[in-house]
């Protein structure tokens, strides 16, 4: 027991712990996180933030295009005003802030997809949370009675928002430490709608690309491939990467892909490149990694809040999949597992905001 206090006498550590006013507000802002949330997720599936990116509109008007109560809609289109998400125009009607922008559909890094599938599923599954709690178990799966991408393969819709929400992600700054110099045939593993395979192949305009895929992210690649002018360069293979990965790359690239799975279906992954690989093919693992330090010592941009980030990320995996982020050493021996040997670990350039690491292997 701590010198100069008794249990519950409101002295010493008990004093130094007991929550002020300001703990008290953030408590408040941290429990009504979710209102907000499912608010910006509504006014995304209406369409709200397409209709103003022209400028302001009056709530009337937005009620009428969308079909809604006038009076409901304004009392959550005020709260989000208070959020930062929009603004009150001049005349009384509402705009786009900049934070809003990004909940518009297909403008760069929109998070319109995000938003709808945050507000469905995840939503869904982290009220069930007590379910993962107790079992250790997706709760995503105590809610649709089925895993994850058993479920985006018999709801397209869902599966197509999906590949949208993961494609429109940045790029991993950690690409940036990559020499992807003289790589003739670079295969993008899980490469979603194709946006780092279009950042590759831009800064490496002799090389080749192959993106494999389920059938509703390849449908977007093509389309995102195709508008860059990219297409013709690119192989695009449909399904399963569990069935096949094809032969013959010099860089395959697996990007936020490892931590979806369980350790034994990650190494059944790494395994079906290690074969496709060949002798003389190496592998770029992109991942966010379990080790604060390396963020840190990384010189990247607010540390602690990329870190939160990735905290984040393994929490929303937590309750949707049954993978997990891990540490260096534990995709150390996944890739070991495989037939892989790491050569190189390499964080973020400096400035970047983003946590993902890159780790660089080759075939033994």
């Amino acid at each position: 027991m701590a010198a100069g206090g008794e249990p519950g006498s409101g002295r010493g550590a008990d004093a130094a712990a007991r929550p002020g006013i300001a703990d008290r507000v953030r408590m408040f802002e941290l429990l009504s996180a979710t209102w907000i949330a499912q608010s910006c997720s509504a006014i995304a599936k209406l369409g709200i933030p397409d209709l103003l990116a022209q400028g302001p509109r009056p709530l009337a008007e937005l009620a009428r295009q969308t079909e809604t109560n006038e009076r409901a809609l304004g009392r959550v289109l005020r709260s989000l005003c208070s959020a930062g998400v929009l603004s009150l125009a001049e005349d009384g009607g509402f705009a786009l802030t900049p934070l809003g922008q990004l909940l518009r559909a297909g403008v760069p890094r929109s998070s319109h997809d995000a938003a709808v599938m945050f507000g469905d599923e995840v939503f869904s599954s982290f009220a069930e949370i007590g379910y993962t709690l107790r079992t250790g178990k997706p709760a995503f799966e105590k809610v649709y009675g089925k895993p994850f991408y058993d479920y985006l393969a018999d709801n397209q819709d869902a599966a197509r928002t999906f590949a949208s929400a993961m494609g429109d992600g940045p790029v991993p700054a950690a690409l940036a430490t990559c020499d992807l110099t003289g790589a003739g045939r670079i295969v993008d593993v899980g490469g979603g709608n194709g946006g780092l395979l279009a950042s590759i192949l831009r800064a490496q305009p002799r090389a080749a690309g192959v993106l494999v895929d389920l059938p509703p992210a390849i449908a977007q690649a093509r389309d995102r491939l195709t508008a860059a002018g990219l297409a013709g360069r690119v192989e695009f293979v449909a399904g399963s990467f569990f069935d096949q990965v094809p032969a013959g790359g010099d860089v395959y690239i697996l990007s936020r892909v490892l931590h979806n799975w369980s350790d034994a279906d990650a190494v059944r992954l790494l395994r079906q490149v290690r074969a496709a690989a060949g002798e003389g093919g190496r592998l770029l693992v992109f991942e966010s990694l379990l080790e604060p330090e390396a963020a840190a010592d990384s010189g990247a941009a607010q540390p602690g809040r990329q870190v939160q980030s990735a905290q984040l990320i393994d929490l929303l995996i937590l309750l949707m999949l049954p993978g997990s982020d891990r540490t260096s050493g534990e995709y150390a021996g996944l890739l070991g597992q495989a037939g892989f040997e790491v050569t190189a670990v390499r964080s973020a350039p400096i400035r970047a905001r983003q946590a993902e690491s890159v780790i660089e292997a080759v075939p033994r």
